[in-house]
This record gives C-alpha cells, structure tokens and sequence, in this order.
C-alpha cells in the first residue's frame, strides 16, 4: 500500500507540476506587451498562499514529504507570477497587490504558523493546518464556477480552456485517490470536489465545443461577470 501510494503521489506531483505552469503563456504575453492589462492579480495570490499552508502542512504531517515538495515548487513559480505583476501592472494594482501580498501570503500565512507552533501540539495542530489547507482549497477549487456560468451563458468554451480543464479534472482525481490510499481527508475532500468541477467542466466542453457565438456576446458575458477577455490563465500547450 505505502509503494502505491507513494507511486500515486509522484504521479499527483507530475499533474500538480503542469497546473502551476500553465499560466506561463499568459505570464510571457504580459513580459512581451510589458502590461497585465486587465488580468487579475488575486487567483495567484491565493494560489501562492495555498501553496504555502500546503507545503506547511506536508512539512508537520509524517510522511508528507510529497505533498510538501510540489507546493514547495508550487511556491517558486506563483511567487514569480506575483513579482510580474508588481513590476507590470498598473500602479493602481500595483498598490493593490502589495496590500494583498502582505495580509494573504506574508500576514495571514505568519499568523497561521505562529498561532499552530506556539498554541497547538502533535495531532491538533496538524488537524487545523489541515482544515485551513482543506477550506481555501475547497474556495479556489469553486472559482472555475464563473467560467462555467459563462459557458452555458454565451453557448461557447473560448474562456474555459481544455487542457486547464482536464488537468483540473486530472489533477482532483489522482490526489483524491491519494488521500485515499494514505486516509488523509484534508487532501481528500477539496480534491473529491475538484475532481467533480473538472468532471462538470469536460462535460460542458463536450456540449458547446462547437458553439460559436458572436464575439460581442462573448465580451458582453465576460464583463458583466468582471472577467478580462482573455483567459486568466493560458491552456497548455
């Protein structure tokens, strides 16, 4: 069971690895036009924090070597993501990612691993590094909600990427089966969750993959949601 697991997990870390690096092409426009226009700074925010309380998590639980070293990673490249928004964006979300930078990733991260270590011991304190990781995990695994509203809204899949989707799909159902096989329910639920959305995801692309509406009603759904007109994050290629 420990080397099913184990050969499990290094296969999660794969998937894991490929999410992480999926903005990449989005991250390269915005180098090239030296602007993030109106891409949003908050989802990598949260990412870099998830990353962090994960890779907390995977250090205080035994046996958490894997789950620590792909958030590990996962922690370098959102990190970067953030730093390209502090030196192209605007300076208004400049000002606006700082702030958020210093409550989520560095204040609230501090306070979570101040309080753990000094007020909780052994089981309980893996027990509430795990309910924190469990819940903003359950949160970024529902914002692929608004790009599945509208899907069904403009009858077109042009800002729900495929791969993003499947290796979503993907990336729930190998770490649910992980948790699984090590009875871990922190990893396990979030991932349940997220392996359901990505199975919700594939099956709306199925339905209006050839839909083809009109560009304005496209742009028109978008906005009224807040979204850019583009995909926050770039498929993979």
């Amino acid at each position: 069971m420990v080397g099913s697991s184990f050969i499990v997990g290094v296969v999660g870390n794969v998937i894991s690895v490929l999410v992480f690096l999926s903005p990449i092409g989005t991250f390269w426009r915005i180098i090239k036009r030296q602007s993030t226009e109106d891409f949003e700074s908050l989802p990598y925010i949260c990412t870099l924090l998830n990353s962090s309380l994960w890779t907390y998590y995977g250090i205080t639980k035994p046996g958490g070597l894997l789950v620590a070293t792909v958030n590990g990673f996962g922690i370098l490249v959102e990190a970067v993501y953030v730093v390209l928004f502090l030196i192209y964006a605007p300076k208004k979300m400049r000002v606006k990612t700082g702030i958020l930078v210093g409550i989520l990733d560095v204040g609230f991260l501090a306070a979570a691993i101040v309080v753990t270590q000094l007020a909780l011991t052994g089981e309980t304190r893996i027990d509430a590094i795990g309910f924190m990781c469990a819940g903003l995990n359950i949160i970024m695994y529902g914002s692929p909600l608004a790009a599945m509203k509208t899907v069904v809204t403009t009858k077109s899949v042009e800002y729900m990427p495929f791969f993003l989707s499947f290796f979503l799909f993907l990336n729930g159902g190998i770490w649910a089966f992980y948790a699984l096989l090590v009875q871990d329910y922190f990893l396990g639920i979030p991932n349940g969750i997220g392996f359901l959305l990505g199975t919700a995801q594939l099956l709306l692309y199925a339905i209006y993959r050839n839909g083809k509406p009109s560009s304005n009603n496209i742009s028109e759904g978008l906005m009224e949601q807040g979204w850019p007109t583009e995909p926050l994050i770039s498929p993979l290629h």
